[in-house]
């Protein structure tokens, strides 16, 4: 396959989270010209950044299943991804626990469903062994998966994306599909966005939440998703030593979901949560008082050391799920080439563990093309990627030798996180052009400690202005839409107006 031109590519990947940034990178390996279209303004802010980010073993799925296989594919690789791509990894287990003997069976048979999708390192504790490893944790028993990990989910995607960028392949920020067309069968598809047209041999969807509305712009009918919550609770770093590795409750039957569990992270913090409620909006990321009250509630009874005094902030993520509330639990994932549409490639479904088996997918559907291009690879294709260097996480005698060469690193913005001026600036001139502070959150953990921006908010927007040149009234939070400041207010009781 050869490059494509005048502006049609060989590929184009609708939608730029975790599975849709892997795809963008595999797909660098060959000689493809590849673009990724993206509604947000940056990458992974749908359920890529808003999920546990736990790497999980597969032992949770249906034996037999796509979710299954590509699970356990995805977490024996990846660690070396994370490495590859400078991306924080830690192989915590998991545990999950009893609290009565039928959780027992229950565990028993998830113990069996991992050991036939080939999980490793599974094994039935006593409680003696549960609180000698989580001293805090109410239980009787608990299965206890060593191969389980954590990660950073948003750090992931924007690795993945910065990659597939240096790598050749095209991003498109703030810009939405609303139309595709296609002249005849196997003539390239057009695809109408906001901000143009784009025209490609091969169109994937991995829109997420909206990959039935894509499927059904290019003429696929059938597939329908379910917009499914989850509410969590952030916890203080004081809270960190409560639990050092993730732990769960036994799963409840057709519940679509694993239940209100903690996660530790690889930031320090702990998650509570997230509880599972289909709703009808696609967007609606809000948080209840009902749900909080009850996820507290529910973590009292399994931890019962936790305490409002330790949470932070709260938030919610989406599910994109194909069961529908009358059915709960979980579907497979769709992951084929159209029938109906020759060289369209559904990603449908693809909820928890796609962040786990976010490569794995990458890697069928870029196997999917090459049998039919027979592709030819990439001889320029670089493997790796490096992130902005946290110097809070470095000893003193870096941190000195850091600030000789570079004095910013010896401004602290971000009190709470120990984030540095050095590293804002990073994040301000990163390679995908993103200038919100959700695009300087996620990249360097700035805003996201104690007081959530109450001390470097505003050190950061005089920054981020003095840099770009931007307006007060331009700078926004994340979405369109987000503005912070109306507009200036002009000279007030004799206050100058600088």
């Amino acid at each position: 396959m050869k490059f494509a031109q005048n502006g049609c590519f060989d590929v184009l990947i609708i939608g730029a989270g975790v599975v849709g940034c892997a795809l963008a990178r595999e797909l660098s390996k060959y000689r493809l010209s590849v673009a990724v279209l993206e509604k947000e303004p940056d990458v992974g802010w749908g359920t890529s950044s808003r999920n546990s980010g736990v790497v999980h073993a597969g032992f949770n799925n249906k034996s037999g299943t796509l979710m299954a296989r590509l699970c356990v594919e995805g977490n024996q690789s990846f660690e070396t991804l994370c490495r590859q791509l400078d991306v924080p990894y830690k192989k915590q287990g998991k545990l999950v626990v009893a609290r009565n003997h039928e959780d027992i069976q229950t565990l028993h048979s998830l113990k069996q469903q991992g050991e036939r999708n080939g999980v490793r390192n599974l094994e039935m504790i006593d409680a003696h062994d549960l609180h000698r490893l989580e001293p805090n944790i109410r239980g009787i028993a608990a299965l206890y998966s060593q191969e389980t990990a954590v990660t950073s989910p948003y750090l992931l995607t924007i690795a993945l994306a910065e990659n597939a960028l240096r790598n050749g392949v095209s991003f498109f920020l703030n810009t939405e599909v609303q139309q595709i067309a296609r002249q005849r069968t196997h003539a390239p598809f057009d695809v109408h966005a906001n901000t143009g047209v784009f025209s490609a041999t091969y169109l994937i969807n991995s829109a997420g939440l909206y990959a039935d509305k894509i499927a059904e712009m290019a003429g696929i009918t059938g597939y329908r998703i379910y917009p499914c919550r989850g509410e969590y609770y952030i916890l203080d770093k004081h809270a960190g030593s409560l639990i050092s590795r993730p732990v769960y409750p036994a799963p409840v039957k057709g519940s679509g979901g694993l239940g209100v569990h903690f996660t530790t992270t690889v930031e320090g913090v702990i998650l509570i949560g997230p509880s599972a409620e289909y709703i009808p909006e696609r967007d609606d990321l809000a948080t209840t008082r009902k749900i909080m009250d009850l996820l507290f509630e529910e973590a009292r009874d399994f931890l019962p050391l936790v305490s409002p005094q330790y949470f932070i902030r709260s938030y919610s993520g989406l599910r994109a799920k194909q069961a529908p509330p009358s059915e709960g639990g979980f579907r497979d994932y769709v992951i084929e080439e159209s029938r109906s549409v020759p060289n369209f490639i559904n990603l449908i479904g693809i909820e928890s563990p796609g962040l786990t088996a976010s490569e794995p997918i990458a890697k069928m559907v870029t196997a999917m093309i090459d049998a039919k291009e027979q592709l030819s690879s990439n001889p320029d294709f670089i493997p790796t990627r490096k992130g902005i260097l946290r110097f809070a996480e470095q000893d003193e005698a870096v941190k000195r030798t850091l600030i000789e060469q570079h004095p910013d690193y010896g401004e602290i913005l971000c009190r709470c996180e120990q984030v540095t001026r050095h590293e804002v600036m990073e994040a301000l001139k990163n390679p995908l052009g993103a200038k919100s502070l959700n695009s300087i959150k996620y990249r360097t953990r700035a805003m996201m400690g104690r007081c959530q921006g109450s001390f470097c908010m505003m050190r950061i927007i005089d920054l981020l202005m003095q840099e770009t040149g931007m307006r007060p009234e331009d700078i926004r939070l994340g979405r369109p839409g987000s503005y912070l400041f109306p507009g200036y207010l002009g000279k007030v009781s004799g206050v100058s107006e600088k």
